[in-house]
């Protein structure tokens, strides 16, 4: 019997997750169900619970997955552009930035935090990714000389995730966006250093 490639299994994982993105965005948490995730992923539930232990692990493998794709932009670039990019284009759901699916499963996320302490616990192992992104981001901007010293980088970090998560609230809700670009002019300016002309 011929041995499955690693690729394929990567392959298949990643098919995984990207459908179960989608189910989850569109449906919450309680609304995926297996048979949902099934069509959302064209794959049977054995091949998906072969590779996920059950719903939960799958769905906080992809929110993982979404928290990595912006610890890489945030590593780059700053938690700022991860906002940029979503206001950018909030629809696009492949390539630099997350898209609308990724925001779903945020707000899910933010969700189940609120009301499910088991799926607290697991989420605090795996969440640390983009908060130490963060402040390792703002520790090189402090140290290039560019960030405000007056305030801690880990209070600079908090305030950062605040607005993160205030945008995604407010993208959620499909309030007005034509004005938040400038918003986040007057946040990034809010973090730099000062420097008399």
């Amino acid at each position: 019997m011929p041995r499955v490639s690693q690729d394929h299994l990567a392959a298949r994982r990643r098919q995984i997750v990207d459908g179960a993105r989608t189910c989850f965005a569109r449906f919450g948490y309680e609304g995926a169900t297996v048979r949902r995730l099934e069509e959302a992923t064209g794959l049977s539930r054995g091949a998906i619970f072969h590779h996920f232990k059950d719903k939960e692990s799958l769905f906080l493998a992809l929110a993982e997955d979404d928290a990595t794709r912006m610890a890489d932009v945030v590593a780059e670039q700053g938690l700022v552009q991860v906002m940029r990019d979503l206001l950018a284009d909030p629809d696009r759901s492949r390539g630099h930035a997350p898209g609308v699916d990724w925001l779903g499963t945020r707000l899910e996320v933010s969700r189940r935090l609120r009301t499910d302490a088991e799926f607290r616990e697991r989420w605090a192992q795996r969440s640390q990714q983009l908060t130490t992104a963060t402040r390792a981001r703002l520790q090189w901007q402090r140290d290039s000389g560019n960030l405000r010293d007056d305030v801690s980088v880990d209070v600079l970090t908090s305030y950062l995730e605040l607005v993160l998560e205030g945008l995604v609230s407010h993208l959620a809700m499909g309030l007005p966006s034509e004005h938040l670009e400038a918003v986040l002019d007057v946040v990034e300016e809010s973090v730099r250093r000062y420097r008399a002309r």
